[in-house]
């Protein structure tokens, strides 16, 4: 079988990348799905989910690459002609039915890749060349339209196949021609064929096709950032000696043993300090946090849920605290209340102060076990014990 295509015939190199092609997509697709519809209560059942969805992305983006050169060949090489080439509309739609195919093996893995990189956590792709993207940030808005693109690609790509294997079927089974054989092992018996006709009318046929499929994502909403989400409380403005004028709460979980940090987007510091003070205590602080403020990368829904933060039932957590002078720089002796859990926590903190203004500092490691907090992911492999908290913020002496 020669390794080229003919005007009339496919090479075996062509059959190759097909068929090929078919087996990784007919694999992948059903992964997904399968994937999508599991539990992740225990941590039996996350890794079981995990591994689902590292087996579809490593998959998609094995397609992708074959894809690629697939394309990169086909180029270089002649189309063979149609055998319904009399039949003006059944060609038409044949030929945008493999435009769509072409681009949405492409597209669809792509764009699905771009939101793994754009957000964190969760089931890495299995190779050796990392998580990231050259370009692509880590965003949540990022992730929310490259996550609705890949869903819109992958609808037109399973419609597209669908038609597609329905016109071979047809081909074979109604109008009984090599259609299908033509592109099996060997060589299938072929009538007198005309010179092929590839005109860019079925082109412009798939282009209109994903535009009105990204239109109706755009209208679903698809582009949004995607996840259950609760709504963030209310804080009530405080009273305090030092307001803060920008900062950060982040955590950083470990997640089948890769980090995933989040921050608290809303938050509150009521803070009393006389840094001439020498001995004893320096002054009081009382943070509130807007639990649903969290973003967490790709588990922020599930840190928000009912086995983890449950912040629907606790919308707020509290820090209050005295400020002491320690060996090395300063520290906070205080409770940290979580849900209905109050725990005694020292947080030590360095503190740079600069006339009026004070930059300040602060990490510190907590068991997630002693908050209630995942109690059902009993196996640190999916979910670490160990939660790391950063803090870091300025605030300037109220007038």
């Amino acid at each position: 079988m020669p390794l080229s295509n003919t005007t009339t015939r496919y090479g075996s190199v062509t059959k190759g990348f097909h068929w090929l092609t078919a087996l990784l997509v007919l694999t992948l697709i059903p992964v997904a799905v399968i994937a999508n519809r599991l539990p992740y209560d225990t941590s039996e059942q996350l890794a079981q989910k995990a591994w689902l969805f590292s087996l579809h992305k490593t998959l998609g983006v094995t397609v992708f690459f074959v894809a690629l050169l697939r394309i990169v060949w086909a180029v270089g090489q002649p189309k063979p002609a149609l055998l319904n080439a009399d039949r003006k509309l059944e060609s038409f739609v044949a030929e945008a039915a493999h435009w769509l195919l072409y681009g949405s093996l492409v597209l669809a893995p792509l764009s699905g890749w771009i939101h793994h990189a754009a957000t964190s956590g969760f089931a890495p792709i299995w190779w050796p060349f990392g998580q990231s993207l050259p370009l692509v940030p880590k965003s949540e808005s990022v992730a929310g339209v490259f996550g609705g693109l890949h869903w819109v690609f992958t609808k037109v790509m399973v419609v597209t196949i669908l038609a597609h294997i329905a016109g071979a079927l047809k081909h074979h089974l109604v109008d009984r021609d090599s259609t299908l054989r033509r592109m099996l092992p060997g060589q299938a018996t072929l009538p007198p064929l005309s010179a092929a006709d590839h005109s860019k009318g079925p082109l412009a046929g798939a282009l209109a096709v994903w535009a009105l499929a990204l239109g109706l994502g755009w209208a679903l909403g698809v582009y949004a950032p995607h996840g259950e989400t609760v709504a963030a409380a209310e804080l009530a403005e405080v009273a305090s000696d030092w307001e803060v004028q920008e900062g950060e709460i982040a955590i950083t979980v470990t997640q089948l043993g890769s980090e995933v940090t989040g921050s608290f987007d809303s938050w509150t510091s009521a803070i009393a300090f006389d840094p001439t003070i020498d001995t004893g205590k320096m002054g009081s602080v009382e943070t509130q946090i807007a639990i649903g403020s969290l973003t967490l990368g790709s588990v922020t829904a599930q840190a928000l849920g009912p086995d983890f933060f449950n912040a629907q039932a606790f919308e707020t957590a509290t820090y209050s605290g005295d400020i002491f002078k320690a060996p090395d720089d300063y520290e906070v002796r205080g409770t940290l209340t979580i849900k209905d859990t109050s725990v005694p926590l020292t947080l030590p903190f360095q503190l740079t102060l600069d006339g009026e203004t004070a930059d300040m500092q602060g990490r510190l490691t907590l068991d997630r076990r002693d908050f209630g907090i995942g109690d059902n992911m009993t196996d640190e492999s999916s979910l670490a014990y160990a939660v790391d908290v950063r803090i870091a913020l300025q605030a300037t002496r109220a007038p």
